[in-house]
Order: C-alpha cells, then structure tokens, then sequence
C-alpha cells in the first residue's frame, strides 16, 4: 500500500489539530479532514465561547509551542469557589473555597476564548511541516486493510494511512462506521453559553453556583467579562433562549447575582443539549478514538476539553515511543496500550460528573443537606481540598510528557 500519511485524523475542530500538532512533532505524516472550511474556524469575531485550559493542558500547548501565541489572549484562573442555593436567594451557608496559593502551581488553569486557540491551531498547522490539512472536506466511507486505514472522501478522492483517529464529536460517523457503540443517557438539561461584561473586575475568580435546576458557572475572561455556562431544565432553557438580551439578562440576573454590578451580553448565545455519551472502545481495527468522540460528559467540572487533550497526549505518546521501537502504530497491541492508559480515567470522570449532577441539581432538602456538609467537611480538611484542586488542575494520575511540559 501507498500511504499518504502515518495517521489522518477525521475532525478539524480543537483536539484533531492538536493531536495533529503532537505526531508531527514526533516526525510523523498527518493529514487533517475538516469537514468545515477554514474560513468559517478562523473567523475573529468573538462569539462568547471561551475554554476553561487546566494547568496541565496549558503545559501541552506550551510543549508544543503554542503558548507564546496564546497567552497575551488568557486569563489566569486564581481561584474558584463553588457554593450551593436557589436563584434570588443568594448562596448557601457551605461553600467550597478553592485558592491556587495551596498548590503551589502558579494559576489553576487559564481561561481562553475559542476565537484565539482555533485562530493559533490553524496557524500553526499550515506552518508545521509534515500536516497535510483537507479543509471543507468529509469523509465518507472507511475500510480497513492489511497495513493501514482508507478513508473515502465525499469529494471522490481517499486518504490512506497506518492509523485513522476519530475527532468528530459525541455522534462520531467515524465510530459508528467501525461498529462501536455507545452508552449513555440525556439529563434533560441544556447549556446555555454566552459571555457577559461586568462593572466590577472579577479578580481571576471563578464561580460554581449549584442551582435545583443545574448549575451556572461563571468563569473569567479578561478586560472585566466573564464566560457563562448556565445549565437549566430543558423547558426553561427552550424559553429563555427564545428572549432577546434584555429578556434574558432580566431572567439571568436573579441566578448571577450582583457581586460584579451591572451586567451585559457580550457576542453570541448558544444551547446544547446535555447528557452522557460513552463509546464501548476506544479503539478499533486501524482506529483510536479521541475526546468527544470517545467521551461526552457534563460540562459540571469543566473537564469536557481537558478530558480530549490528556486523550491527545496519552495517544501521541503512546504512538511516538511505537514508532521509535519499530512498531506498526496501527497494531492492535499498540492501540491497547492507549485504550488501557485512558479507559479508567474515562470511566471515573464519567461517572463522577453523572454523580454530582444528581447530586446537586435538585432541590431535595435530604440531598441539600448532605451535599451542604460534605461541602463544608472539604473546606476544613486543607490536605483533600489540595487533591481535589489538583484533580481539577489535571496534575494527578500518570501524565503522559506532554501533560508534564515535555515534548512527546
């Protein structure tokens, strides 16, 4: 067989050109189908989504040379603080109060709106040598051969490679053509995402408010705006989206709250549906899978990026050190290895954020005060308060190099 490249990746969106970004840093050929142009990923306009990148995912993009880039564009996160109430009335008398001081790691991650990491991930693929990116492309059909991976292209052309990697999304074609399924279920809540401009500076602060409904993180962004993840029942969140801003800041402020003054919209709103999605495998004859095509969680610990990039790390390490050894990166022991690296930290992610949810989005006055302890126990217990926040700054647990700032 001819091939065209080491490993193409279906899925141009945030983990696909990382990863890219990652094996061909390794020496490896990489071509990238996107099904969207690149005009449309590297519009500049910014249009309220924002990421919040943990401490280890900021070390990946610095590993690979794109923090540089990025950093005048992010906003340190110094602390987060979650609390649990109703809308209008204000937070509970428990709190979790979480300060980057106690870990000793600088900031606990960094908030970046999507208009510079796609604008950055663009750039540096048309700069990097061994990227081949297919833009507006769609892959339609694969079939798996002796030595490799071919992927039909809808414009009647194919890409043939030792290894294909699934990036597209919780629906994944590219799963679902290699016969995995699924398991997973809808909460019956939808995301509202949006940005807001404040009167008062929010201090790196980041903010959980549980709320019976689902809860409403409020995350800053720089320049006195902060990034809205607002989690609400599917009815309600029907309603409010339909309202234009000044409807859906009247509805939005009694949740928010006035600790930041006055508020506004600030670029565009967006609503998704959310539930859990997990494939039965990760990998496949000739196939990986990575990030939500692998794994779509509750946005409740802010974990859905960071989960695809240590996937994304893991997997070119994994794939790095075969090619080293002079092994066929496609093999299926190879791809063992990755699926055995991620499979559990998939897993207790999954569930932990399934469990929270339940947890904390209802107004069950049993459930309420048990929670509310359990806040108030973490807070006073100094040494599990630092693991939780190590968790959430993805610094426990075996980190493949690039998590650690390394090359791969």
């Amino acid at each position: 067989m001819t091939m065209d490249a080491d490993v193409a990746i279906v899925g141009g969106g945030l983990n696909g050109p990382v990863l890219a970004l990652a094996l061909a840093s390794a020496g490896m050929r990489v071509c990238v189908v996107d099904a969207l142009p690149s005009e449309r990923r590297a519009d500049a306009g910014f249009d309220g989504r924002a990421y919040a990148l943990a401490l280890a995912s900021v070390r990946l993009l610095k590993a690979l040379g794109l923090w540089p880039v990025l950093a005048a564009d992010a906003q340190p996160i110094r602390r987060v603080v979650a609390s649990d109430g109703r809308p209008g009335e204000g937070a509970g008398p428990f709190l979790l109060d979480f300060d980057a001081g106690e870990i000793e790691e600088g900031a606990m991650g960094q908030m970046l709106e999507d208009r510079y990491l796609r604008r950055a991930l663009l750039d540096a693929m048309d700069a990097a040598p061994g990227i081949t990116h297919l833009s507006g492309e769609t892959v339609v059909g694969q079939t798996v051969q002796d030595a490799g991976m071919a992927l039909g292209l809808a414009s009647g052309g194919s890409v043939v490679a030792r290894l294909a990697v699934g990036c597209d999304g919780r629906a994944s074609p590219t799963a679902a053509r290699a016969g995995i399924r699924r398991t997973g279920w809808g909460y019956g809540q939808t995301a509202i995402v949006c940005a807001v401009a404040h009167e008062r500076p929010h201090h790196g602060v980041a903010h959980q408010f549980f709320m019976p409904a689902g809860p409403l993180a409020i995350l800053p962004l720089p320049h006195n705006r902060s990034s809205i993840v607002w989690s609400e029942a599917d009815a309600t969140a029907r309603a409010v989206t339909a309202l234009d801003d000044a409807g859906f800041l009247e509805v939005l402020r009694p949740r928010f709250g006035d600790f930041l003054g006055g508020i506004r919209i600030e670029g565009a709103r967006f609503s998704y549906p959310l539930g859990l999605s997990l494939a039965q495998s990760l990998v496949a004859a000739r196939l990986a899978l990575v990030g939500d095509a692998a794994h779509g969680l509750h946005p409740i610990a802010g974990q859905g990026l960071n989960l695809g990039l240590r996937d994304v790390a893991a997997l070119a390490e994994v794939l790095a050190d075969a090619r080293r050894r002079g092994e066929d990166i496609g093999a299926p022991d190879v791809l063992d290895r990755y699926q055995q690296w991620r499979r559990f930290d998939t897993v207790a992610m999954a569930a932990a954020t399934d469990a929270f949810n339940r947890l904390f989005s209802n107004d069950n006055p049993i459930l309420r005060g048990v929670r509310d302890l359990g806040m108030g126990a973490v807070q006073a217990l100094p040494g599990l308060r630092r693991r939780l926040m190590r968790e959430a700054a993805g610094l426990s647990g075996t980190l493949p190099r690039l998590l650690q700032g390394r090359p791969v």
